[in-house]
């Protein structure tokens, strides 16, 4: 977490995906070099992103799409929840 913050910082958040995409690549049983002939992003790109979290953004959608978790990422963007909507659910107006 950041120093003077409860929310993560963009360099924490790098390291975490980092972690995660060579945890799921290790459980797909796929080496880097594997990984890399699959998805066409090269070696030294997944060695540089598995160590520090850079990838450029479609080189980390191939690999994604390796490990079958494109999906996963598709919806990232999506608008939220509209708070008002639910707190209107618990207003008095709608309690007996």
């Amino acid at each position: 977490m950041g120093k003077y913050s409860v929310n993560k910082l963009p360099f924490e958040i790098l390291i975490n995906t980092a972690s995660k995409h060579r945890d799921l690549r290790k459980k797909a049983k796929l080496s880097q070099t594997e990984l890399a002939e699959r998805s066409g992003v090269s070696l030294g790109s997944i060695k540089r992103f598995e160590t520090t979290g850079q990838i450029s953004l479609e080189s980390f959608l191939k690999l994604l799409h390796i490990l079958g978790r494109l999906d996963d990422f598709d919806g990232i963007l999506e608008p939220g929840d509209n708070m008002e909507e639910i707190e209107n659910l618990f207003s008095n107006k709608y309690k007996r």
